[in-house]
């Protein structure tokens, strides 16, 4: 029994002084106020009383810089906001660092960025702060890197979240890009008008000049086709109708039984002669 006594008060002291590391974790042991052992992921038995053990997180945290008024250089209060991640690092000197280096590094991490944001939209417009937002995230990420070396501390980036102007101010800039947005609307409108209608105009024009070309082919033809006939009335039609002339002179004589003499050879020989049968003799 007097055992026993002994055996409970040694087994709850060994309890109390179990510490187990998560691999998310790295862990300072102190002992009697100072710096004694770096606890990496595991079991860890620590002096209870004597010894005391603090957790890091090591994975990747976001702070956020709080909605804060800014006055841009233009004398415009804008409501600007921001997130930063960052990490502890996972090394020894790194974790030593983010405890005994700075106080509470979030809260000083909020306050820096808080603080760079007014250095630096304080210098620019409304406007182009909220166009050159990219340049201001660089900046702001750059003095955060800077200014947390010594922290153990990795800035991994930083968000600008929103950069609203006063309410009156926003409601002017509505009606401005709306304004905007309905003279380019406009502008389209116009110029799809003017497209419609520069292609009626050509498909006129190609129509007027089809129209034309046909006539043109028309009238080529046409003349074409009188020029043919022409030539073939002075080749063909000039003799023949000669020809025909003294025929219908030698019918009429001969209708009357009238002797009418004719050389031979001469062209209304031959042709009696075809009409009646007959071919002439040639000359021996």
């Amino acid at each position: 029994m007097n055992y026993l006594y002994l055996i409970i008060p040694v087994a709850l002291f060994f309890l109390i002084g179990i510490r187990i590391v998560r691999p998310t974790q790295r862990g300072l042991i102190e002992r009697l106020g100072k710096y004694y052992h770096f606890a990496n992921p595991g079991f860890h038995w620590i002096i209870p009383i004597i010894d005391k053990l603090y957790m890091v997180n090591v994975t990747e945290q976001m702070v956020d810089a709080q909605p804060q008024e800014i006055i841009t250089n233009d004398n415009l209060n804008a409501s600007v906001d921001a997130q930063v991640y960052f990490r502890v690092k996972s090394d020894e000197e790194s974790v030593k660092g983010s405890i005994y280096n700075v106080n509470n590094f979030k809260y000083q991490i909020v306050n820096l960025a808080r603080t760079t944001l007014r250095n630096i939209i304080g210098t620019l417009t409304l406007k182009s702060a909220n166009s050159e937002r990219g340049k201001i995230n660089a900046e702001l990420y750059k003095t955060l890197h800077i200014e947390t070396q010594g922290w153990g501390i990795e800035i991994v980036r930083t968000e600008l979240k929103e950069i609203d102007p006063p309410k009156d101010v926003q409601e002017t800039m509505n009606k401005v890009v709306k304004a905007e947005n309905e003279k380019i609307a406009a502008i389209d409108s116009a110029t799809a008008a003017e497209t419609v209608a520069d292609g009626v105009k050509r498909a006129k024009i190609k129509e007027a000049e089809g129209f034309k070309q046909s006539k043109i082919l028309h009238a080529e033809g046409e003349a074409e086709a009188i020029k043919l006939v022409n030539e073939a009335a002075d080749k063909y039609f000039v003799g023949n109708a000669q020809l025909l002339r003294k025929l219908e002179a030698l019918e009429t004589s001969l209708e009357k039984n009238a002797k009418i003499v004719i050389p031979t050879g001469t062209e209304l020989v031959n042709i009696i002669g075809e009409m009646a049968g007959i071919l002439p003799l040639d000359k021996k």
